[in-house]
């Protein structure tokens, strides 16, 4: 299998169902954003961190594929002739959300309670987990611009949510597995 078709050489790409539309359209911004997460998650979990963190990191990266799969599918073409769905994959449902929420509330029994923001860094693998955050929040605000447009299964919208809060719940454990210091945020008085 060639990797280059060359069908894109006029800044057109095709959705998955065959309908053509603008590299920059918004769909295709959301799920790039999607894979970029996905790669910055990868980079986490190639750090030295806990067997679970990872276990979880690869959950969480087969979910993304599913994520942009979504994203990835004009809405008119989700499902096929048939009644069949096009995709033939599992949606992100409730439970993928209940695992990041649980594994949330297991690492935030071990870490001392937040008083005030903490500024990104402390770590390499810390910042790893702050960028993927960030990445994480840009993917839901077009993800959820996209929404708006041309409604697509709630779940996606919601897994990316709680996601952007899981990333930063790590970022949190993996700065006192590593004994990395965290700063507070402590906005200057004015004068």
């Amino acid at each position: 299998m060639k990797i280059y078709t060359k069908t894109g050489d006029k800044g057109t790409t095709a959705l998955f169902g065959g309908t053509r539309v603008p590299k920059h359209h918004i769909r295709i911004d959301s799920y790039g954003t999607v894979d970029e997460l996905n790669s910055h998650i990868g980079l986490i979990r190639d750090q030295e961190i806990d067997p679970r963190s990872k276990e979880i990191l690869v959950h969480i990266q087969d979910r993304l594929f599913t994520v942009g799969a979504v994203l990835a599918t004009d809405p008119e073409k989700m499902t096929l002739k048939n009644g069949k769905d096009r995709l033939n994959i599992p949606r992100v449902d409730e439970e993928d959300i209940t695992l990041l929420e649980t594994e949330m509330d297991k690492m935030n029994d071990h870490l001392p309670p937040m008083t005030h923001f903490v500024l990104p860094g402390g770590h390499t693998t810390v910042s790893y987990c702050h960028i993927a955050r960030c990445v994480c929040r840009r993917a839901e605000r077009l993800a959820t611009a996209l929404y708006e447009l041309e409604p697509f299964d709630e779940h996606t919208l919601k897994y990316l949510n709680r996601l952007s809060d899981y990333l930063f719940v790590l970022a949190r454990k993996l700065s006192n597995d590593l004994q990395a210091d965290e700063i507070k945020w402590i906005p200057k008085k004015l004068e």
